[in-house]
């Protein structure tokens, strides 16, 4: 069997690829096992500035593969299973841990992104689609609810009434109608070369900059007013005067392409 997930490394840009075409990546226990391992070793990867998610062939993901996981309730109990390193267990994780990962994260989504698949693309910073992609929170199809960090990513990107809708009816929702609802960012032809191209230009930040802010917007929205005004500020203090910082604005009044150092 071929790796599930497969990383790549160029520029400082990571590309992180769901390989299981001839299943749609459909998500089985390797799957969730591979997402999870490369984005622990991103997470690891101080030269990394921007990261790239997407899904080989013809969809980003049909969703939960449930004839993988029918009959082997230990596989389940897997996925259920929480342990000390992060507050998501496993299934929730392999959304999460998009967010767990301390530079932006680009979704490129073709196909389709159904139930759990979509909950992965809602863990990512950006979400670059197709006019013709289809997302659905389809769990209740099956009789479920959505489990994989949705209560910490689609409520932060929709109306309650919105999400509601979306959970209640498990109704499919082309990349259009996903850009007017918050669901995407925008419609691409090509979501993956869109998606490099903006991490590129991400990597050409400072990378302490680019992390810090990803950590504020992350974060603050969960706070009190008090606690989200003092992050902004414990967050700057600790970028002014630093060695980036200052050589921003020495490229910058030199005109000049800054050269950063990635953190140690």
């Amino acid at each position: 069997m071929s790796e599930r997930v497969q990383l790549t490394i160029d520029n400082h840009v990571a590309t992180v690829r769901m390989s299981r075409p001839e299943k749609r990546n459909a998500l089985d226990a390797d799957m969730f096992d591979g997402l999870i391992r490369m984005g622990k070793r991103i997470i690891a990867d101080n030269s990394v500035r921007a990261v790239v998610l997407h899904g080989e062939g013809k969809a980003f993901s049909a969703g939960l593969d449930f004839a993988s996981f029918l009959g082997a309730p230990d596989l389940m109990q897997k996925l259920l299973a929480r342990g000390e390193e992060s507050p998501a267990n496993m299934a929730q994780r392999a959304g999460w841990i998009w967010q767990e990962v301390n530079v932006p994260v680009i979704a490129a989504v073709h196909g389709f992104a159904f139930g759990g698949a979509l909950q992965i693309a809602l863990g990512a910073d950006l979400r670059y689609v197709t006019a013709d992609a289809q997302f659905s929170v389809m769990e209740i199809k099956w009789g479920l609810i959505p489990d994989m960090s949705i209560t910490q990513t689609l409520l932060r990107l929709v109306p309650i009434d919105v999400a509601k809708e979306l959970t209640f009816t498990g109704r499919i929702v082309s990349g259009t109608e996903a850009v007017e609802l918050g669901l995407a960012t925008k419609v691409s032809d090509d979501p993956l070369a869109d998606a490099l191209e903006t991490a590129r230009l991400i990597a050409t930040k400072s990378p302490h900059a680019i992390r810090a802010g990803k950590t504020l917007l992350r974060d603050a929205p969960g706070m009190s007013r008090a606690d989200a005004l003092k992050l902004e500020t414990a967050l700057q203090v600790g970028l002014l005067g630093s060695p980036n910082q200052t050589e921003a604005v020495q490229a910058n009044m030199m005109k000049r392409t800054p050269s950063f150092k990635d953190p140690e």
